[in-house]
Parts: structure tokens; C-alpha cells; sequence
């Protein structure tokens, strides 16, 4: 048998390995080659040119960028000195009232509704009045009282005249005239206080009749805003609630919470703006009547009231409201759109400044004082006639800190 031969084998495959050793080298040696003299061609070349940078505070635009900026010169405006408040409305106290019965008694009849339309001295309701009756029952009597010692003075003047009757007679018939003349006018001042006029008191004092109704009349000429009254209701004088309730609501009242640090900056007599949510497109206008004289110790604020005309009956009551009040003469400034004002994160406030190159927009703190119709008025930094962007002043400072392009 025949061996095989290892050795030819072994000679063969060394070849192979120290072939494949060479070739990675030549490899090898190549990229190193051709990187070095890459490294060389690039460290030769010369460096691109570049553009000078904006400033720090400064912004340049390109055609497509200033196309969504807008700009416009400053002008000044005017401003009015105004503070904000708020509260609510009311009715007007002194034109408004709770209509009782003068007296205690039985209501027979209502004869106005809630929400209607009343005149000064219009019938409310009607009451069967004991106290009423009895007024009118001494004013008959006293009158009847007066009118037979009247006679009897007329007789006994003549008769002391012609010696008939001694002095003695005579004034004992004077005194009983002043005494029933008393009496008469305490009945019908009596009667009075029912509502009753002089007209009235003397058809009850000629007709010899007792009215069983007592008639209540509205004091004023408004607007029913409660009604508590109903036949057969027992009516008692200043026993809430009042039977009906009258206010004239061509006025009303406007009760403001300001702060007691702006207290010293009211004053009676200056005008007041009002604006309600029911009727947002509006505002209402009248002046301040009065002026808190206390602080309230947990809200700090001040109650300050105005009087609002109201012609067509459009506030109510309670409704919640806005008031600007306006607390000086109107002052002119240079005024800039609320768009064109940025407020920084350190809480300052800025604007573009456009210089000659249109392109170009500089940054410049600002200080801003009243904000009116869209516009903030600038107190500092800014000049009437300068440019500024007046539309995307947030997207200029977002290019400033990397935040656009």
C-alpha cells in the first residue's frame, strides 16, 4: 500500500498563504499612498470666503425672508389716562322704591304686573284698611263738630253784640270753635297720611261717605321690578317684602372695586366707560357720583359708584361689568402696534428698528406705557418717524436666537 505524500502537500499550501500576505500589503500600501497625497492636494487649496456677520443685536434678511415683514414709520398717538376696575350694576337708589301700604290691611286688588310701565300717582293696589275707616269716620265727625260751632260762634258774636249773652257765653263759644277747628285739621292730616289729596279730603267731608278701599299709588315713574302683591294678602307697613317695587331704570348704578393704591386718583365727576358681556360690541358712558370712605380689610379695595344713562333699558341688575375710568388728560406718545412690540425672556420689551439697508433689522429695548386700540404707547427708545417692523417682530427676534431661518 501507498502512503500519501504530506510533505508536497504541506509545500503547496504554504505557497498559497504567502501569496495572499503579498497582495493585502500591495493593498494596503496603495490607500496609504493615495491618502497622503490627497491630505497634501487639500492642505494646499485655498479656504472659502466668507460674508461678514450681522451684529449681535441685528438681523439680515434675505428677499423671500423680508417678503412676510412688515414695516411702517411711527407716529404718535393719543392716549388716554385710564384704570381698569371691576363690578357689577345695580339700581339706582335714589330712584327706586319699596312701595307698602301706609297701613295695615287686606289687599283687594293688584293692579299692576311685573315688568310694567307705571306713571307718578298710578294705582299699584288697593287694601280694606281698618285704620283707614276710622281716620275717615273722625275726619266726618270733627267736620260736623266744626261746622255746628262755627254756627253757634256766628250767633253768639251777635248776641254779645246786642247785649244778649254776657262775655262769659261769649267765650266759651270762641273756645269750642278753636277746639273743633283743631280737631278738623288733626282729621284731615289723619286722612293725609293715607295718600289722600286736599281734593279728596273734602269730597269725603261733603258726601258724608266712608271709602272702604284705600288706594295705593306708585310714588314714581319707572318700571315694576317686583311684584309680592295678591288679593286677600295681608299688607303691613315696612314688613318686607314690599307688595310691589318701583325704579326708574333711565339711570343706573355702577358699583366699582378699585384698589386702595389708585384711590387717590378718583375723583366725582370723571367720566367712566362700562362695558358688559351681554353686549360686547358696546359701551356705556356716565360719570362717578361717589366715593368709598372705607377700605375693605380683606379685598383691599375701595367701592367706588358712577352713574350710567340708560335710555332704553338694556342693564340689569347685577349684571357683571368692566369699567374704565378715566383719571387724567389725554397724553401724546409715540404709539406702536401690539404686533411690533416683543417682550423678551428677561421681561423687557423690544422692536425692530429698520435702518437704511432694508434688510437689515436692529433690535432696541423699548419702555411701553398704556395699551389703547391696539397700540402700546412708548415712553422710551423709540421716535416718531423712525421705521420699524410693525408685523413679524416675533419671527426677527426667533432668527436672533437660532429659532427661524
Amino acid at each position: 500500500m501507498r502512503l500519501p505524500n504530506f510533505n508536497s502537500r504541506f509545500r503547496g499550501r504554504r505557497t498559497l498563504v504567502a501569496a495572499s500576505a503579498l497582495m493585502s500589503f500591495a493593498i494596503v500600501a496603495a490607500a496609504v499612498v493615495y491618502s497622503g497625497s490627497h491630505a497634501s492636494t487639500a492642505a494646499q487649496a485655498p479656504p472659502p470666503a466668507t460674508a461678514a456677520a450681522p451684529g449681535p443685536d441685528m438681523v439680515k434678511l434675505s428677499d423671500s425672508q423680508l417678503s412676510s415683514i412688515k414695516v411702517a414709520a411711527v407716529a404718535d398717538r393719543e392716549f388716554l389716562v385710564e384704570r381698569d376696575a371691576i363690578g357689577n350694576i345695580d339700581f339706582n337708589a335714589d330712584r327706586s322704591v319699596q312701595v307698602f301700604a301706609p297701613y295695615q290691611g287686606r289687599i283687594i286688588q293688584a293692579y299692576a304686573d311685573l315688568g310694567d310701565e307705571v306713571r307718578k300717582d298710578q294705582v299699584l293696589f288697593s287694601i280694606e284698611s281698618p285704620d283707614f275707616i276710622a281716620a275717615e269716620s273722625n275726619l266726618i265727625s270733627a267736620a260736623a263738630a266744626l261746622e255746628q260751632t262755627s254756627s253757634a260762634l256766628t250767633r253768639a258774636r251777635a248776641l254779645y253784640a246786642s247785649k244778649g249773652i254776657d262775655q262769659n257765653d261769649y267765650e266759651t263759644a270762641v273756645a269750642s270753635q278753636q277746639s273743633a277747628e283743631g280737631a278738623s285739621r288733626a282729621a284731615r292730616h289723619a286722612v293725609a297720611i293715607f295718600g289722600k289729596t286736599e281734593t279728596e279730603i273734602d269730597h269725603i267731608v261733603a258726601s258724608r261717605r266712608v271709602e272702604t278701599a284705600l288706594i295705593v299709588r306708585s310714588p314714581l315713574t319707572g318700571r315694576i321690578t317686583a311684584r309680592n302683591a295678591a288679593p286677600g294678602l295681608l299688607a303691613q307697613p315696612g314688613n318686607p317684602p314690599a307688595p310691589y317695587a318701583v325704579a326708574d331704570l333711565s339711570s343706573m348704578w355702577m358699583l366699582a372695586n378699585v384698589p386702595e393704591a389708585d384711590s387717590p386718583q378718583f375723583r366725582l365727576g370723571q367720566a367712566v366707560r362700562v362695558s358688559v358681556m351681554a353686549f360686547p360690541d358696546r359701551s356705556f358712558s356716565g360719570k362717578i357720583t361717589a366715593i368709598g370712605a372705607t377700605v375693605d380689610p380683606s379685598s383691599r379695595r375701595i367701592t367706588v359708584r358712577s352713574e350710567i344713562k340708560d335710555p332704553d333699558h338694556e342693564l340689569k341688575p347685577q349684571m357683571f361689568a368692566t369699567f374704565v375710568i378715566r383719571t387724567g388728560a389725554p397724553v401724546h406718545a409715540p404709539g406702536v402696534p401690539l404686533n411690533g412690540v416683543v417682550r423678551e425672556g428677561d421681561g423687557t420689551m423690544s422692536v425692530w428698528v429698520v435702518g437704511s439697508d432694508p434688510h437689515r433689522f436692529t433690535r432696541r429695548s423699548v419702555k411701553i406705557g398704556h395699551q389703547q386700540d391696539g397700540y402700546d404707547e412708548i415712553l422710551e427708545g423709540l421716535k416718531s418717524g423712525e421705521t420699524i417692523a410693525v408685523s413679524g417682530a416675533i419671527f426677527l427676534s426667533n432668527m436672533l436666537y437660532g429659532g427661524a431661518s
